[in-house]
């Protein structure tokens, strides 16, 4: 495979409101270290994280100038001394804090594994940090049992519709909850919940006349009057799982309200808990790739962009019309 000197990349040059200063530019094709491979990029994952980024909004702030996108798949284009599990073409994903957004970049050949034949670039990079994430909550954190009701709020995003898609398949009885019927309608098609909630002007009541007086598990990247709400329907002895903010404002929450209603308030961040405990991270890692291998799940891409429409992609993101990831692909 022939590699060019420079390439194309999204680079995020200052911070900044409405992405002004996010910039398409012309830089130099990074060279494979030593245990390294060099990636043809072919689908870079788009996260609320990213838009974060861009404003200097999010927990990790890389310094400027830093390519944003994460979850990543392509074509192996070049090896680093040491790499011997690997040949030039394969096709691979992998996953890091930034990167994503450029023609090439370089990975640790340890974080990256072949992508399933079943699989097309897109579908591989909306895997790695949504599933990842709906892994931890559900398993690790909330220790889902089958037959138990599942409430996924912002069930059309990337996080929350691996989370009905892995409910769905670890037996739960799941509500997928967002703000849009033809959203909704999508999920349904997809992945049949047991039953779908827009949650515009309230659900409170919904959940508890569908689950017989509250959810078991509600699963929530919203935040702000979505988790405030969701401590009104919740079971005894329920776990109220604490995934994002993608509604801008963080919660707080009475602590009288789980004592009373006997429910626990549990934190979740999928990535720190591998770095906090390495073996159950790589446990996660494969469990989450066996499902994807044994087709137990199906990861959605919503849409594929060029780098040229990356403001495309991020609005999309932005103004909630997605249902999976949004994909960006550099090599169109």
């Amino acid at each position: 495979m022939s590699v060019p000197q420079k390439m194309r990349a999204l680079q995020v040059e200052e911070l900044g409101e409405n992405y002004k200063g996010v910039r398409l530019n012309q830089t130099d094709v990074p060279a494979p270290g030593p245990g390294e491979i060099l990636l043809k990029i072919r689908a870079g994952s788009l996260g609320f994280p990213d838009l974060l980024m861009t404003q200097g909004g999010y927990q990790h702030k890389p310094d400027l100038p830093f390519i944003p996108g994460g979850d990543v798949s392509g074509e192996v284009a070049a090896l680093g001394e040491g790499v011997s599990e690997f040949v030039v073409g394969d096709r691979v994903v992998t996953s890091r804090l930034g990167g994503a957004f450029a023609e090439y970049n370089t990975y640790s050949a340890k974080s990256v594994r072949k992508i399933p034949d079943h699989l097309d670039f897109a579908a591989a990079a909306s895997v790695g940090s949504a599933y990842l994430t709906a892994y931890v909550s559900l398993v690790r954190r909330a220790n889902i049992q089958p037959g138990e009701w599942l409430l996924v709020h912002g069930a059309a995003g990337g996080v929350g519709l691996a989370a009905v898609d892995l409910g769905k398949h670890l037996g739960a009885k799941v509500i997928a909850a967002a703000s849009r019927d033809d959203k909704l309608q999508v999920i349904k098609d997809k992945y049949a919940p047991d039953a779908v909630i827009n949650y515009t002007g309230g659900f409170r009541e919904k959940v508890k006349e569908i689950t017989n007086g509250g959810a078991d598990i509600i699963y929530d990247p919203v935040g702000g009057d979505v988790f405030a709400e969701s401590v009104r329907c919740i079971a005894f002895d329920g776990r109220l799982l604490v995934v994002g903010f993608a509604s801008g404002r963080i919660p707080e929450v009475k602590v009288n309200m789980p004592l009373i209603k006997g429910f626990s308030v549990v934190g979740v961040r999928a990535g720190e808990y591998g770095r906090q405990f390495p073996e159950k991270g790589r446990e996660n890692m494969e469990a989450v790739w066996k499902m994807i291998e044994d087709k137990s799940v199906t990861p959605h891409a919503h849409a594929v962009y060029s780098l040229d429409d990356w403001r495309k992609a991020f609005a999309e993101m932005e103004e909630r019309r997605v249902v999976g990831r949004v994909i960006i692909d550099p090599s169109l």
